[in-house]
């Protein structure tokens, strides 16, 4: 943890640099608004994202930009809290005039900013929130969502669990907002462990303000001696209940899964407690290697190079959401809200692994899902930086991960929300 709050303290000087720099006001910029979580139990995965975002303006600027005009990141604290989500999204569109707003680690915070992005015409993207109603229920045409959602991860990890550990009991261990509560009912419908008098489950509040609650909740978990215990925690909650649970010595009879999960997290818990974990995951530094993507091997090498560590997902995405913006604002030839949107629905891009395309029902980025398994202590003692803390284990398409059409409606209809996206303006 002493080496995570050094780096916040690195970035944080980054962030001086840039929002002092008189450059960055010259009249020719285009302004975007990053709002992630500096502070709260997710700022690791918000460091992530402000470090690939920096990264990104810096190479998109030195080749001239977006239409001609340079980036110019305002910044916000988010804190992972949804009214200071909205309220930094309205100052970003209405002091600051943000053509575009994205970062972030919560899905209760995903659906509150696009709530302000619809009704300012704003595009925001959601960089990290697997909450299924961030596309879902609350999803709307303002909003684009770069990271996969739960239905993704519970797919690839059903595949594994239920080929392992089918009839099996399962104990869930779950954060009780939109994102925990959604994943639980998909992971449930997938591995058939609906009935909850046999698969039982415990809701933590989000955020979890005293540690002895980690303690309490392993320790019931432990009482029913589960064969699957899966923790849907993230950020600093998961971290705390791996480790509870790895000394309570759950790691001996249980597989442990994490619906969600990044490398920082796994450092966090450490190798020895990660080892042997099951995790789905959109991306990982070590995925452009083991499959040979270009272009992901060089945002590794360069942000390695700057920041002196391997990015995660959060700043894969962060990274990959500027230059997505970038190429639907020039396709668009504008930096209109409404014109971009147009640009990016269908559109398919290849960025740090495989094809990706944004859907254009739903605006989810529908892409290729991997499983993890957390390695062994010796596995991350040879690595350079002590970061390799997965092997990669399967991978399934998107369009066989995600969602259909047909489920998506139903959840729409279910929320009472239209069975289709809002009209643009103008649009019949």
């Amino acid at each position: 943890m002493n080496t995570s709050l050094a780096r916040w303290f690195r970035a944080a000087a980054c962030i001086f640099l840039v929002s002092s720099s008189g450059l960055a006001r010259a009249a020719d910029s285009v302004k975007i608004g990053l709002n992630y979580p500096k502070t709260g139990p997710y700022f690791q995965q918000g460091l992530d994202q402000l470090r690939a975002a920096l990264l990104a303006t810096d190479e998109i600027n030195a080749a001239g930009g977006i239409l001609g005009r340079r980036i110019e990141l305002v910044i916000r604290d988010s804190q992972s809290n949804p009214e200071i989500g909205k309220r930094n999204a309205l100052e970003l569109i209405e002091q600051h005039d943000a053509k575009m707003i994205f970062g972030g680690s919560s899905t209760g915070v995903a659906l509150a900013v696009g709530e302000i992005a619809q009704q300012k015409g704003v595009p925001f993207f959601a960089t990290l929130t697997y909450g299924q109603a961030t596309t879902g229920a609350g999803g709307h045409r303002f909003v684009f969502r770069e990271c996969y959602d739960s239905t993704f991860g519970a797919n690839i990890t059903g595949r594994y669990l239920n080929t392992h550990f089918k009839g099996k009991k399962y104990f869930y261990i779950t954060s009780d907002y939109s994102w925990g509560t959604t994943t639980e009912d998909i992971f449930r419908k997938v591995t058939g462990t609906e009935d909850a008098t046999v698969h039982k489950s415990i809701k933590t509040p989000f955020p979890i303000k005293d540690d002895a609650l980690f303690k309490q909740v392993i320790a019931a978990a432990k009482a029913e001696h589960p064969d699957v215990l899966v923790i849907i925690l993230f950020g600093t909650e998961m971290i705390k209940a791996v480790n509870v649970a790895a000394a309570l010595g759950m790691k001996d009879y249980a597989q442990i899964v994490v619906p969600a999960l990044t490398d920082h997290m796994a450092e966090g818990a450490g190798a020895r407690n990660m080892e042997g974990v099951l995790a789905p995951m959109p991306w990982t530094w070590k995925v452009p290697y083991k499959y040979g993507y270009k272009r992901g091997q060089k945002f590794v090498e360069e942000f390695e190079k700057k920041y002196g560590v391997y990015p995660t997902t959060s700043g894969a995405s962060a990274y990959a959401i500027l230059y997505e913006y970038k190429a639907a604002a020039e396709r668009a030839k504008s930096f209109d809200g409404a014109r971009v949107v147009k640009a990016l629905e269908g559109s398919r891009y290849t960025l740090l692994k495989d094809q990706q395309y944004w859907r254009k029902f739903d605006h989810q980025s529908v892409q290729t899902v991997f499983l993890m398994r957390g390695t062994s202590p010796a596995v991350v003692e040879k690595d350079k930086k002590k970061f390799d803390y997965f092997e990669i284990i399967d991978r399934m398409g998107g369009d066989e991960a995600a969602i259909t059409l047909e489920q998506w409606v139903q959840s729409r209809q279910a929320s009472g929300k239209p069975p289709e996206l809002e009209k643009l303006p103008g649009e019949k």
